[in-house]
């Protein structure tokens, strides 16, 4: 069984920002990342709609307010280091109705808190100058956002852990933690037990996104919140009508959930993404129009239900996740969504893209666990709810929980 300093549980863009960070100062730890699947950003961190968050619309003072303003500016430096292709596309958050100038408020207020330097409140008149084939009556512009393909940050984070020393293995699914102790119960070492074979390691850190909690259960933990899958599915423009969106355009999103609602993002090969929605599935990998295992969608679902939280969850916002459902199975209702922000599109305008499974929190009352959610143990640390903007911030998270690995 090889030894490590660290092991890293989960190969995502959360844990290989972790790696590179841990393996950036003069000390440099023997560290091994444990990645499940056979490649690299293989769920979240390459199944997502690449952009590059602004801070907009999180909480001052929030951990997703701080990571991602910090996450956002290091993205940026990463990718002109890296000669990743990116582009800093701004973005437009459009208000289509007099009852949602409140949230347009609300949002202005926080982007400003948050650091946001070149915010501007359009009205009518000049947001019909930027986006022609709009609706709104009023919008904000977030010069700050951008776009990239995050399986492209992902592989160059890879590219740097391996010139400083580190080991990064795929295909090697964690089975089983056992903690070694020595005379007076404290932890000194973790057996961790993979597909692949055993290694043994000072700390551990579950960055393990979808499978987080239960690799936290392994661990002899009992934490606090599940997750629940929800799956975001994406169209695209046909080729002939991407002229209808310049630029990034968002509806004023629901502050209750922690969903930005189905918008457009014009992509760095020309492609115009629409969505995502966010739809309850059973399955942690339930991609639309990919194989599931019945075994392991079994387990999923399983687990969600078994969880009283999710019970409390349906009976609070069941007309949302049946509107959701819906939009997901129809691409006229998928459209009709759309057309509130592009009244022009119409169904025949889209065609299906990807999908991608959002690894979100539930507490035991039902709560969606609005920011991201951390928990530290002994020689270990869990990454319990790290969405949506994690891949943004993911090289200030990495750092945050570098800074908290002690291998004196």
């Amino acid at each position: 069984m090889r030894e490590f300093d660290v092991a890293i549980v989960g190969g995502g863009i959360v844990g290989l920002a972790t790696a590179a960070a841990l393996l950036a100062g003069d000390r440099k730890p023997s560290l091994v990342v444990l990645e499940a699947e056979d490649r690299l950003a293989a769920h979240q961190s390459g199944r997502n709609s690449g952009v590059i968050h602004s801070g907009l619309p999180y909480a001052p003072g929030s951990a997703k307010a701080r990571l991602a303003t910090a996450g956002r500016d290091a993205m940026y430096r990463f990718c002109d280091d890296e000669g990743i292709a990116h582009r800093r596309t701004g973005k437009l958050v459009v208000a289509v109705e007099e009852r949602e100038l409140a949230g347009l408020d609300e949002l202005e207020r926080r982007g400003r808190a948050n650091g946001l330097a070149n915010l501007r409140r359009l009205g009518a008149e000049e947001l019909a100058e930027l986006e022609p084939h709009a609706a709104g009556i009023a919008a904000l512009a977030v010069e700050e956002t951008g776009v990239v393909d995050y399986a492209d940050v992902v592989r160059a984070l890879a590219r740097r852990i391996h010139a400083a020393g580190g080991d990064v293995r795929t295909g090697s699914r964690v089975t089983a933690i056992g903690r070694e102790t020595n005379g007076r119960g404290r932890a000194t070492r973790w057996a961790i037990e993979t597909l692949a074979g055993a290694v043994s390691a000072r700390w551990v850190v579950n960055c393990a996104g979808l499978q987080s909690d239960r690799v936290a259960r392994l661990a002899g933990h009992r934490p606090e919140v599940r997750i629940v899958p929800f799956r975001g599915d994406y169209f695209e423009l046909v080729e002939e009508r991407r002229g209808l969106v310049r630029n990034p355009i968002y509806p004023v999103a629901d502050p209750e959930l922690p969903f930005l609602g189905v918008h457009f993002t014009p992509l760095l090969d020309g492609r115009v993404e629409v969505g995502p929605n966010a739809r309850p599935v059973a399955s942690r990998h339930g991609y639309r129009g990919e194989g599931i295992q019945p075994a392991r969608a079994a387990a999923d679902a399983a687990s969600t239900l078994a969880w009283p939280g999710s019970w409390k969850l349906w009976r609070r916002y069941w007309r949302f996740g049946v509107d959701e459902v819906v939009r997901s199975a129809s691409r006229k209702a998928f459209a009709a969504a759309a057309a509130r922000l592009v009244p022009e599109v119409t169904a025949d305008d889209l065609v299906r893209a990807g999908s991608g499974i959002r690894a979100q929190a539930l507490d035991r009352d039902g709560r969606l666990v609005d920011d991201f959610h951390f928990v530290f143990g002994e020689r270990e640390i869990h990454v319990l709810n790290a969405p949506s903007p994690a891949a943004t911030a993911s090289l200030a998270i990495g750092r945050e929980i570098a800074g908290k690995v002690d291998l004196r």
